[in-house]
């Protein structure tokens, strides 16, 4: 009989003592895409969960800091940049392109504030990745002191440097394109919103697999591999960050359902010894059967 998602041991009280992939059950890419839903899902429960509460704090304030400040420097500088951006002689064009002008700005501004806070909360984010990791897996994992987060902060930042090395040059390409006429109008914001989910995923994603040490081409390759689902988890941590108020606690709960599908979808690959410095490849249903993530027919 098939399961159903609630029946599975991801859904159960007794979660943290489990070890789980819910991908033994859904292979397809709309289930792929369910399984995207249920993470983003999950990450919104644990942010409530008492254990986790004072780690998921901490990003939250930084995003409201972080948004405060910026939008009162939006809001105070808006009207000198569109002045300064738009020269007189194009002052008859000025219906169309100042709004235009205002978008820019606008995702400029968007974009300095999703960096932003990245590279401040990356330390914060990654330790509560790991108390995640400890709850969902019932494991004593290696704990993360104040000394050692201190430690480690450099090779985070490192890391988010990494990442936004990676994002730069298709943004940049990305932008370049949305002056094409009708191309940009039409295929560019789709490619945009496509591109920024995938980002998206990989911001998060990101957080347990480097908390292991799993090199950054590693994680991306392991994304790659089932796709649909991260896209889907991507897309709806990208939609819910353009709600005010809602976006405020985006971070966390994106940090929480990434780390439950680390725990889920790649954990039991990348710790097993004797898969060192191989790609990721998706564990067949005989391979997660010999390990015991689902039961043998």
């Amino acid at each position: 009989m098939r399961k159903t998602l609630h029946s599975l041991p991801y859904f159960s009280a007794n979660f943290e003592n489990k070890r789980l992939n819910m991908s033994s059950v859904f292979n397809t890419p709309e289930s792929q895409a369910g399984l995207g839903l249920q993470y983003f899902i999950h990450g919104w429960k644990l942010i409530f969960q008492r254990q986790l509460l004072p780690f998921v704090i901490f990003p939250i304030l930084i995003n409201a800091l972080l948004m405060a400040g910026l939008i009162w420097l939006f809001f105070a500088n808006i009207g000198g940049l569109l002045e300064s951006l738009l020269p007189s002689w194009l002052e008859w064009l000025s219906v169309v392109l100042i709004p235009l002008i205002f978008l820019l700005i606008l995702v400029g501004f968007y974009f300095a504030f999703t960096t932003l806070a990245n590279f401040i909360a990356a330390p914060f984010n990654a330790l509560l990745a790991e108390k995640v990791e400890q709850q969902l897996t019932g494991e004593n994992l290696a704990e993360m002191r104040f000394t050692e987060l201190l430690k480690d902060v450099p090779r985070m930042l490192a890391r988010e440097w990494r990442k936004m090395l990676y994002s730069l040059p298709r943004l940049l390409a990305l932008f370049i394109l949305g002056f094409i006429p009708v191309l940009g109008q039409t295929v560019v914001p789709v490619l945009a919103f496509i591109f920024s989910a995938w980002l998206l995923a990989i911001q998060y994603c990101d957080y347990p697999f480097d908390n292991h040490k799993i090199s950054f081409a590693r994680m991306r390759n392991a994304l790659r591999e089932q796709r649909v689902m991260n896209f889907t988890f991507g897309a709806l941590v990208s939609l819910f960050t353009v709600i005010p108020f809602i976006n405020l606690v985006v971070m966390p709960v994106a940090v929480c359902g990434a780390t439950a599908m680390w725990v889920g979808e790649y954990r039991n690959f990348f710790l097993d010894k004797t898969n060192d410095g191989l790609a990721y490849q998706k564990p067949s249903l005989q391979d997660k059967r010999q390990r015991g993530i689902v039961p043998k027919a």
